[in-house]
């Protein structure tokens, strides 16, 4: 059952919910995942812990505005959110509790999660390169920084530099290079702009299906997804036309995101939420975020679904993903001198 009503204050309601919840071996769960593959995964949570999972759904900030609102009488057993820079922030403001829990520490890496328990990364998406085969030679993208020299005027596409995606690829640059490289990159890229920052990431593949762009940025499940089913604008002819590079392959490895979780400051079904987080790490769980949403796992040796597979083998960064949301204040200043709308 889903919580209807987004609310900005606590109510007797909220109260009362929190009392059934507690009674009842039920769990509330705040998530910002949009993917209705997820029901799924919740589902199947039920059915194997006798668990109810109530939830609450709108974006990340929302969500965590609301947290902050309810304060200690928040029902929320758990914040479920795409992106570390987001869930950072959610640390950030007080509004989660460290977990030792023995299977986390066991499946999900180091790198994957925060380090006093806060958070668990449970899938991972890698952003990477996309190119026109017909234009770019992909030897001559195969870092990041690539895309910021001038040889590439006029070519690149991307999203906004608000984006929280943005934010947290300038930020991992911030950590493996130092402000001022992460600074040319954003002036470089900038400047090799095919077009201003318009969309979300299938429309920077759409870019270059239509010609509009010859490299573009985006996380690898949306092109994967489109691998598996019709996504409009990105049919076979224009998917066989778009390449990919996971970059520093031979330094840092590929720049990798999550989606995370913690468990919430106040949560009144401590239990049921770390049970939760737990299940999110079983081979079950594991398998359907490639199945379902087309991501990569966060557990090593989980296989992966057939969409997912032909990107093929790479080395991921394995820099701690706490850095992207460290560095987010920075890589916001870094965008904004740049002039990066």
């Amino acid at each position: 059952m889903k919580i209807p009503g987004m609310v900005a204050t606590v109510t007797a309601l909220s109260l009362l919910a929190v009392t059934q919840a507690q009674a009842a071996g039920e769990l509330n769960l705040y998530s910002s995942r949009h993917y209705d593959t997820d029901e799924r995964l919740y589902s199947n949570f039920e059915q194997t812990t006798g668990i109810k999972i109530n939830r609450i759904e709108d974006k990340a900030d929302a969500l965590i505005e609301r947290m902050k609102a309810e304060g200690a009488n928040s029902p929320a057993d758990v914040l479920l959110t795409v992106d570390a820079g987001r869930i950072w922030r959610a640390d950030q403001a007080g509004l989660l509790q460290a977990v030792e829990s023995d299977v986390l520490n066991a499946r999900i890496p180091q790198w994957l999660r925060h380090p006093e328990g806060k958070w668990y990364g449970f899938s991972q998406r890698l952003r990477i390169l996309f190119y026109d085969r017909d234009k770019v030679n992909p030897l001559d993208i195969q870092t990041y920084e690539s895309i910021a020299d001038p040889r590439m005027k006029g070519m690149v596409c991307t999203r906004s530099s608000s984006n929280i995606y943005m934010l947290s690829l300038l930020s991992s640059i911030i950590a493996h290079k130092g402000s001022e490289a992460a600074a040319q990159w954003a002036e470089g890229v900038w400047n090799n702009r095919a077009r201003d920052p318009a969309g979300g990431d299938t429309d920077q593949l759409r870019g270059i299906a239509s010609g509009e762009c010859a490299i573009s940025v985006s996380n690898t499940y949306y092109f994967a997804r489109a691998l598996r089913k019709e996504v409009k604008g990105l049919d076979e002819d224009a998917m066989s036309r778009i390449g990919w590079v996971f970059p520093d392959q031979g330094t840092t490895g590929a720049h990798a995101n999550i989606s995370g979780a913690g468990v919430a400051k106040h949560a009144p079904n401590r239990e049921n939420a770390i049970k939760f987080l737990e299940y999110l790490a079983s081979d079950a769980a594991q398998e359907y975020f490639s199945a379902g949403n087309d991501e990569y796992p966060a557990v090593m040796g989980v296989g992966l679904s057939d969409s997912v597979a032909q990107l093929g083998i790479f080395r991921s960064d394995t820099l701690n993903l706490s850095a992207l949301g460290e560095n987010q204040p920075e890589a916001r200043k870094i965008y904004d001198r740049a002039g990066y709308q």
